[in-house]
């Protein structure tokens, strides 16, 4: 279900932005990066050693600016060996990682890795759930303006969460996004990216559900490439499956070819519109080396024309699943008064359950007021007419604390738009 795009908005959000960077990331699980596998998985005194070869190629085509993973070992030598082994080669020395944890008792973890040129890490938080901790890593960039303190921060999100297809499993998959959005509402407002392997079969899950829906709009998720339905061994979603990357199971790789959406890259409302400096690019959203050809085949057969033959191998050596890939561009705030209407507006931040609003217009003319929740619902609506000069009005804003949007257009169809912090 997408939301409400509200075309004069987005104008103004990219009047109130200039463009700086773009930031890539991959979300990958990594199937296993450790040597305590399932039982049935048998590997080779060289297992470790192919992993990283294969890994390398991936990375040396992709070069992530932030690379999100699941299933890695869960102790700081297999963390340590991916960033030595796999990052920071073939002369690449700039690569950094993120703090592991593993209260869950887990054999394998989540992790970040980031280009550390552009990235710098700020904190880090958990949520311990079953059977896997999830990891939010704050960050911000290196922005130019860093020392009067102008920098963009993005907290991204890890999970992966309980696999099955069970009453017990779905209901399991629940209880931890619940428990992530009880964290993230304590940690307030935020530019959250939260990826990872999610192993859900359709959208009526209630763990998506909740994520996409939840009764706090400001912290509810959003698909950047509003892919919503039943994604499992269906070729109408073809083209986003991500798992799994072979048709027969050798006790390691999962079986049945690719006809699952399991791993996703979903964004805040605040990532979703660009309100805080970061603004999702939906059309980078893929899988890597998904053509929509896949549909329960494997990432090599039938023949694969989206990538070399070196990197499709590597895939298909690698992991049971597609790596995901989506941009994101990292904007500038500018001065509101480069753009210069004839009137000047003022609020008053944060709003409590009044919204006082000063007005100063040059001519008689009239005004039209809209208020814009994050999601892009329009709450609220009234017009005034004001002589020239100063002006202030009250409206009632009794609605619960999240962002907002307050968008003012006169006569001659000038617009301005202000956040409004509740």
């Amino acid at each position: 279900m997408k939301p409400l795009l509200l075309t004069s908005f987005l104008f103004l959000t990219t009047l109130l932005h200039g463009f700086a960077d773009t930031i890539r990331m991959m979300q990958y699980n990594m199937m296993y990066y450790t040597t305590s596998v399932p039982s049935g998985c048998t590997i080779s005194g060289t297992y470790m050693d192919e992993k990283d070869e294969n890994l390398k190629k991936i990375i040396d085509f992709v070069l992530p600016d932030v690379f999100c993973v699941n299933e890695i070992g869960s102790q700081d030598n297999y963390v340590n060996r991916v960033l030595n082994n796999v990052m920071n080669a073939n002369g690449r020395n700039y690569y950094a990682r993120c703090p592991l944890t593993n209260y869950s008792n887990s054999s394998i973890a989540n992790m970040l890795y980031y280009d550390s040129r552009k990235l710098a890490f700020y904190n880090h938080l958990y949520v311990t759930t079953y059977p896997r901790d999830i990891n939010a890593y704050k960050m911000y960039y290196k922005s130019a303006e860093l020392a009067q303190g102008d920098t963009a921060f993005i907290t991204f999100i890890i999970a992966h969460l309980k696999a099955g297809n069970t009453e017990s499993d779905r209901n399991a998959r629940k209880t931890q996004v619940e428990r992530l959005t009880t964290k993230i509402e304590q940690m307030g407002i935020d530019n959250y990216v939260f990826s990872g392997d999610f192993n859900l079969y359709k959208a009526s899950e209630a763990a998506y559900q909740h994520l996409l829906f939840y009764n706090n709009t400001a912290f509810r998720f959003l698909d950047p490439i509003d892919e919503y339905g039943n994604w499992n061994n269906n070729n109408q979603f073809a083209n986003v499956h991500t798992q799994s990357t072979h048709s027969s199971n050798d006790g390691c790789f999962s079986s049945g070819g690719l006809d699952d959406r399991f791993d996703f890259i979903l964004v805040s409302p605040t990532v979703f519109y660009g309100a805080q400096k970061v603004k999702v690019m939906p059309e980078s959203y893929y899988a890597l080396g998904q053509d929509g050809q896949r549909l329960n085949g494997t990432i090599l057969n039938p023949a694969n024309h989206t990538l070399p033959e070196e990197i499709l191998n590597a895939m298909y050596n690698f992991s049971d699943h597609l790596p995901v890939i989506c941009s994101f561009e990292i904007s500038k705030m500018t001065n509101i008064h480069e753009y210069k209407p004839t009137y000047l507006v003022h609020v008053e931040n944060p709003v409590k359950n009044e919204l006082l609003i000063q007005l100063y217009a040059e001519t008689d003319q009239w005004f039209h007021f809209e208020i814009f929740s994050i999601t892009g619902q329009r709450i609220d609506h009234f017009s005034e007419y004001f002589i020239s000069g100063n002006h202030s009005l009250s409206r009632k804003f009794d609605v619960v604390p999240s962002f907002y949007f307050l968008k003012i257009t006169n006569a001659l169809n000038e617009t301005v738009v202000k956040k409004l912090i509740k």
